[in-house]
């Protein structure tokens, strides 16, 4: 169903006017098989999970890591790379007094994330979806504003609709995002928290959407029929002072 990815991203991008390109991102039980992928970027340098992300969105680039090239337990925790579930991540430590009040609001935060289990997985890659050289990918992801989110989730819903329900854990959204969708399989829309911003180059004014592939395919099913309602991305302004009818009776029958 998901088979010409590249064609799906390239209607996404179309359909929702998106400013990066959307990604996909694989988890890889065995390292050497993730450097097997064909002119995969190993990191030079100790980064974020956020800045890697940031990479293939923003420039394009298929980056292959390990735990070793993140910057801590934060980042690898939420893929399962490393063992980081460790007892002392479990405690919030290092996040107490920081973006905590107290180590029990941290603690809190760090069983609220939604995060792959450790142990068995020892790389992960991410990539454009448009060339192709990520098989296969365990999650898409893309970054857009909120009308185009909308846009998107009442694509989802056009057919075999579904009240989506979302977490917001603050910091570490990214649990909220590629965390979830990995753990839950399902869509999972998040608001961006600092460290995604500041380091991976996140825009004020987009959210991130991570989901396992094939709703890619139902969503922009899900707009087609919306657009041919006269419901398209981005949306006309109407006016706040005009008489509605008239703008309805493109619509809705009834009104007419």
């Amino acid at each position: 169903m998901t088979s010409d990815l590249p064609a799906v991203a390239a209607e996404l991008e179309q359909l929702l006017k998106l400013r990066s390109i959307p990604i996909g991102m694989k988890l890889f039980e065995h390292r050497q098989d993730m450097e097997a992928i064909p002119r995969i970027r190993r990191p030079q340098s100790v980064h974020t999970l956020d800045q890697i992300v940031g990479q293939a969105s923003r420039l394009g680039w298929t980056v292959g890591i390990t735990s070793e090239d993140l910057v801590g337990a934060q980042c690898r925790a939420v893929v399962g790379l490393g063992a980081a579930k460790t007892d002392d991540w479990k405690s919030g430590r290092s996040m107490t007094g920081v973006w905590f009040s107290t180590g029990e609001d941290a603690a809190a935060h760090q069983s609220a994330m939604h995060c792959v289990p450790d142990g068995r997985y020892e790389a992960l890659a991410v990539g454009p979806l448009s060339t192709g050289k990520l098989a296969d990918p365990d999650i898409a992801l893309f970054y857009a504003t909120p009308g185009a989110m909308i846009y998107f989730i009442n694509g989802l819903q056009w057919s075999g609709y579904k009240r989506f329900d979302w977490s917001v854990v603050g910091e570490s959204a990214c649990a909220d995002s590629w965390g979830r969708a990995l753990t839950l399989r399902t869509p999972s829309l998040s608001i961006p928290c600092f460290a995604e911003r500041r380091y991976g180059g996140v825009l004020d004014d987009e959210m991130l959407m991570a989901t396992p592939p094939e709703y890619l395919v139902s969503a922009i099913a899900g707009m087609r029929a919306l657009a041919k309602n006269g419901f398209r991305y981005p949306f006309p302004q109407y006016g706040v002072q005009q008489d509605v009818r008239a703008g309805m009776a493109v619509s809705y029958a009834e009104r007419k």
